[in-house]
């Protein structure tokens, strides 16, 4: 159930070329005229009424530009091959993780003129997710949604377990081992039903973090093999370890059908796992079919909330040859007025279902507050209700990874190494591998290698 970005497209991402200066030849943005023309994108599928409310919105206030997107999520391969070819896109929507490296390589561009010129206020943006898209003090991405994660639980199976919502926590690690060995279940030779998924390889960061490692310094530079980090893994894979082990719990895990009806909470294949907001959104339409969600939050060994911050952001590549439209579109869709038209979308469509509202997380702080405080007013289900409460508690204290030049390596190191340890390596050699391929990647990027 890889929610994250895959360990393939992060390898791919990390065979960006050779190193340039950070500038990327340009600041983007520096025509003064009116946006028109043809708008390339890459990397946006724009599909749910939550993207076409701003795609939308962004053709009423600029119906002389024509927008020519290419739907479908970001290729780091297809991205590399239009640069090389002279041929980019206008602009590209990227995980914010991988800003930093492909700003470090020349291949997006900085975005002080464009932010000047469309006077973006990146105040109104949260400031973990701006951090995220800066390197050198220059500002190379327009943040999007904001991703962050809180405990979900199957409340019907934990309550035939004889057990509350309050034995899934991580506060007390040796406590959640008991309590996922308790819930774990065998049909023969088979895995029946998971107890606690502790959700790696993608979450390797957020148990780190939880455990007190920082694993990419605020330099940028790579931190994997930090003892705090090597032994949050260690704990990980041993939950792993518990229910069957990784072979027979990847096979378990691979069959699940997280989008339907048989999605592991409704059939009862998961007790409990951390999960991002967006996932609540899907969970909602089960509840006709007998889901009965609850939800804790995911902490640190003092009880305090703990959550890494995902999303995407909008770059604008080096050779965008209309980079005046592009800006205006990373603006609009990402202020205020748009997000409430998205919101008012998200709206409709959950009265046409006889639903309700489970929030909608931008980077956007103000619009987020906004639109909790005008629609989220009535979750008549008390389970989401928590589960909605544990991820908006989570957005003014959740932490990004830093951003690093090198930043796709390092995550593709992490990524591999988490691999390697699931299938038998040591976790200690594993993340010492890692360190030393990152710490590779980071002293080229900075054109010391």
């Amino acid at each position: 159930m890889v929610i994250a970005a895959s360990a393939t497209l992060l390898a791919g991402c990390a065979g960006v070329g050779g190193a340039s200066n950070d500038s990327g030849g340009g600041n983007a943005g520096t025509a003064g005229s009116a946006p028109s023309g043809t708008l390339k994108i890459m990397g946006f599928g724009g599909e749910d009424e939550v993207a076409q409310a701003r795609v939308n919105a962004f053709k009423q206030a600029y119906p002389g530009v024509k927008v020519n997107n290419a739907k479908g999520d970001f290729d780091a391969q297809q991205f590399l091959t239009a640069l090389a070819s002279g041929n980019p896109p206008d602009l590209v929507y990227m995980d914010r993780n991988l800003v930093g490296t492909y700003a470090k390589k020349g291949a997006v561009v900085p975005l002080e003129d464009c932010i000047s010129q469309q006077k973006i206020d990146t105040s109104q943006y949260r400031e973990a997710a701006m951090r995220s898209v800066t390197l050198g003090n220059k500002v190379y991405g327009i943040p999007e949604f904001y991703v962050v994660t809180t405990n979900l639980v199957d409340a019907k199976s934990l309550k035939a377990a004889g057990l509350s919502p309050s034995d899934i926590q991580t506060k007390d690690w040796q406590a959640l081992k008991a309590t996922s060995d308790k819930l774990f279940k065998k049909n023969g030779n088979k895995i029946g039903r998971i107890g606690f998924d502790p959700k790696l390889p993608e979450y390797f960061p957020l148990w780190a973090t939880a455990n007190g490692a920082t694993i990419i310094k605020e330099d940028g530079a790579p931190n994997l093999n930090d003892p705090k980090a090597v032994e949050a893994l260690d704990f990980a894979i041993s939950l792993i370890n518990d229910q069957g082990g990784w072979t027979a719990f990847k096979s378990f895990r691979d069959s699940f059908d997280i989008f339907g009806e048989k999605n592991p909470l409704s059939a009862g294949s998961v007790v409990a796992f951390p999960m991002e907001n967006w996932y609540v959104n899907v969970l909602r339409d089960f509840i006709p079919k007998g889901l009965q969600l609850d939800s804790t939050p995911f902490t640190d060994h003092d009880g305090k909330p703990v959550s890494m911050v995902g999303g995407s952001a909008w770059a604008i590549p080096k050779g965008s040859k209309n980079p005046t439209a592009a800006c205006a579109w990373a603006k609009t869709l990402t202020d205020k007025a748009t997000w409430m038209k998205a919101a008012d979308a998200r709206i409709a469509k959950v009265k046409k279902d006889n639903s309700f509202f489970t929030g909608l997380f931008t980077a956007n702080k103000p619009a987020d507050e906004a639109i909790k405080a005008k629609y989220l007013t009535n979750v008549p289900d008390a389970g989401f209700k928590r589960a909605i409460d544990n991820l908006y508690a989570t957005l003014d204290t959740a932490t990004a990874l830093n951003p690093s030049p090198a930043g796709a390596e390092i995550d593709a190191a992490w990524h591999s190494a988490v691999t390697r340890a699931l299938g038998g390596q040591p976790a200690q050699q594993a993340l010492d591998q890692a360190q030393k391929e990152a710490e590779a990647a980071f002293t080229k990027a900075n054109g010391n290698g």
